[in-house]
């Protein structure tokens, strides 16, 4: 199964998985070695300071079988995924793997590279390129595609182009319809939130080694180097767009709606290679990543995968992705795209059907049972995504938070809950008590549940915050799903020591530079503390001196409310430049390049009652 059964032991999941799922069939063994080149030696990337922003020889340890800490299944996709290196796709094409979370694919054109997906980091970037022309010579960059809208896709540009080179005309860059708009909102409105959540997601605190990290299924983790983003040149439109790129032609298909809100696939016919972005990898991906995001919609996944078939899979030798290593031959890619497509269509029509049958999202979840084929086909197994937080996203897609339940409709917080069940079961002793049972009987759901009221209402309970720690490390164990794990043991981390924040900043000049001038209004009012701002009644302009734009704005019932006008009676108007006005909303108001006419005393009023989020907020504890 994709998710834990609550009637098996850690010890008998394990089993279970290496009895039933098919450890003979070695192609995805041979398909991640296959065209290896040269692998990077030491496998560890450096800032220009000296800081390690990737290490990929610490997964060294992932050899042999698995151990008893480590599903079986996800041992093996970690062993396949850690495997790093330059390795040829087919000739002309290139893939630099293990570099950071995600594929960089190298496509040489007449003059050059075509660099597709620049990583997450400038320095894995540029090492990335690097190993490449190390073993195929000099070749300058010429165009960068981006598949879509996710920084593993484009945030590590810098290490590849210069925005200077850009600008010059020496080099496009290639991307979906709507890219800088998604790529900078997602990391803006709730980029504290999901950036916080990402730390635990990707396992960026925890130790590597079968008690720690193994990796994310998707990849092993994220890279911590520069971030930056460059406005695309060429903006794909339109299904069946063809353009060529320094004598290499390319056919494009939109997916938006997808993996991502802005997403494309692309085919080579000289290479006859078909590249689909991370909508077909060796997992079944996320349907709401657990970090946050919205909804992703499988019903269209499906369908765009079906038009992929059908366009390309008949002209196409070898599919890549994003993600993990391709697959060649035209009848394992129908089998390797037509296995992924009927996973998301299964999951939503599946799931419909049992929410009609009246099922609440978490009965769905556990009611729910793949179809033996999908099951047992490694390429849907749940490493990235699970069967069971997939299908709950899906109803939360449909019919959202609330069950339909009266009871549940108006829910106690949890911190109020806890001390009520805490209080009825007899005291936190007699909870601990209880899940300590329960632990030792190998029900650690329950006994997650229990010490998650007990915590809420005594933090610094030890006897609690121990049982927990070794509660969410046995479910970690259990996982096969490789974001629980880092989820479930990132817990047990921050109960057995400290909170560690959020290892990796998103929120990099060059990406907040992107914002549009209304993006950047949106930002401020998501800063507004309402109670605060109730009795204010402001009315002020904003001339953005750098995009040549002037926005009215008033701030009224905790409201920020902007129209572009060039007019209208004001009481002070604010003259500034967007990076600046950014660095002014960070607390930075002594620098020049802010110019005010009127009363000065309004942007301050503003100011005061702004309040930054906190990327250390508390996750397992109140």
């Amino acid at each position: 199964m994709n998710h834990n059964p609550a009637t098996l032991t850690i010890q008998e999941q394990h089993a279970e998985a290496l009895r039933s799922l098919p450890f003979s069939d070695r192609r995805d063994l041979d398909d991640a070695q296959r065209g290896f080149v040269a692998a990077l030696k030491p496998g560890i990337v450096r800032a220009a300071d000296g800081t390690v922003v990737w290490d990929n020889d610490s997964y060294a340890f992932l050899q042999g079988d698995a151990p008893t800490t480590v599903h079986p299944s996800l041992w093996r996709q970690s062993k396949l995924v850690a495997t790093q290196g330059l390795f040829q796709v087919t000739d002309g094409i290139y893939q630099v793997r293990g570099f950071d979370l995600s594929n960089m694919t190298i496509v040489e054109s007449e003059t050059g590279i075509i660099v597709i997906d620049p990583l997450i980091s400038t320095e894995t970037a540029a090492a990335a390129v690097a190993l490449y022309r190390e073993h195929r010579g000099e070749r300058p960059v010429v165009a960068v595609i981006h598949t879509h809208s996710h920084i593993d896709h484009f945030g590590g540009i810098f290490g590849v182009t210069s925005q200077t080179e850009v600008d010059s005309g020496a080099v496009q860059i290639i991307a979906p319809e709507g890219f800088v708009e998604e790529a900078v909102s997602e990391n803006v409105y709730a980029g504290t939130a999901m950036s916080r959540r990402a730390g635990y997601m990707y396992g960026q605190a925890l130790e590597r080694g079968p008690q720690g990290a193994v990796g994310a299924g998707l990849g092993q983790t994220t890279s911590t180097g520069e971030v930056a983003i460059i406005a695309p040149t060429l903006e794909i439109t339109t299904t069946g767009e063809t353009h060529t790129i320094d004598g290499v032609e390319i056919e494009f298909q939109m997916a938006p709606g997808t993996e991502a809100p802005a997403e494309m696939h692309f085919y080579f016919p000289k290479h006859r290679a078909l590249c689909m972005a991370e909508n077909a990898t060796h997992t079944l991906h996320n349907l709401l990543t657990l970090r946050g995001a919205l909804v992703r919609d499988p019903h269209v996944w499906a369908q765009y995968l079906t038009e992929a078939i059908d366009t390309f899979a008949g002209r196409a030798d070898v599919v890549f992705a994003s993600h993990h290593w391709p697959t060649w031959g035209e009848e394992r890619i129908v089998e390797f795209m037509s296995t992924q497509r009927d996973l998301y269509a299964y999951l939503h029509d599946q799931t419909l059907r049992l929410i009609n049958s009246g099922y609440t999202a978490a009965e769905a979840a556990e009611a729910f049972v793949l179809p033996p084929a999908l099951e047992n086909a490694w390429n849907a197994r749940g490493y990235y995504g699970s069967v069971s937080h997939n299908v709950k996203a899906i109803v939360q897609r449909y019919l959202g938070w609330f069950d339909g339940n009266p009871a549940r409709l108006w829910a106690h917080t949890p911190t109020e809950l806890s001390a009520r069940y805490v209080d009825a079961i007899g005291g936190i002793d007699r909870v601990v008590e209880l899940a300590q049972a329960a632990y030792d009987s190998g029900d650690f759901r329950w006994a997650a549940t229990l010490l998650d009221h007990a915590i809420f209402v005594e933090e610094s309970h030890a006897s609690a915050r121990t049982l927990y720690a070794d509660t969410l490390e046995q479910l970690g164990y259990g996982s096969e799903n490789g974001t629980w794990r880092n989820f479930f043991l990132s817990g047990a981390t921050e109960l057995r020591g400290a909170n560690f924040g959020t290892p990796i900043k998103t929120n990099a000049p060059t990406l907040l530079a992107q914002l549009s001038p209304e993006q950047l209004l949106d930002s401020i009012a998501i800063r507004i503390d309402g109670p605060k701002a109730w009795e204010l009644d402001l009315a002020l302009a904003i001339e953005f001196t750098d995009a040549d734009r002037r926005f009215a704005v008033t701030v009224r019932n905790g409201v920020l409310v902007y129209r572009e006008k060039s007019g209208g009676e004001v009481g002070m108007t604010l003259k500034i430049a967007k990076l600046r006005l950014l660095a002014l909303l960070a607390g930075d108001s002594s620098s020049p390049g802010i110019e005010t006419v009127g009363d000065a005393h309004i942007l301050q009023q503003l100011l005061a009652v702004l309040a930054p989020g906190d990327d250390s907020f508390n996750i397992v504890t109140p």
